[in-house]
């Protein structure tokens, strides 16, 4: 599996945690198809950091949504942007390549324009 697929995984552990709320090891691993000792540390680290600081991330990106708030967004449009938080606390990927692949989940998996939201949004935080 290549960097973008494991993001993709990890943006959708994330979604399935918002909407459920279980076991984060037992999402991980169902989501990946995986033992968790199999998977990359550093998106077990960006889903975990995810989840653990959702109310933090949820203070920054409502800061920068005009005349919006987070919980207002879709489950997928926060994974999104919770993943993109982690991955910029983590400071182990460029700030480019972060904004660049939540773009390119939001063109896959919302409404057509709401990459544009992600882009926005991102590229402020």
């Amino acid at each position: 599996m290549n960097r973008h697929e494991l993001r993709e995984k990890a943006m959708i552990t994330v979604y399935q945690y918002l909407l459920v709320e279980r076991n984060i090891d037992e999402l991980i691993e169902d989501t990946f198809e995986a033992p968790k000792a199999e998977i990359d540390p550093y998106f077990i680290e960006v889903i975990e950091q995810s989840i653990s600081n959702i109310d933090r991330y949820q203070s920054y990106i409502d800061k920068v949504l005009v005349d919006w708030k987070f919980d207002r967004l879709g489950k997928i449009e926060q994974a999104i942007l919770l993943n993109g938080c982690s991955e910029f606390d983590l400071k182990k990927t460029e700030a480019a390549v972060i904004i660049d692949e939540s773009v390119q989940l939001a063109k896959k998996y919302c409404d057509a324009d709401t990459y544009k939201l992600i882009n926005s949004v991102l590229d402020v935080i």
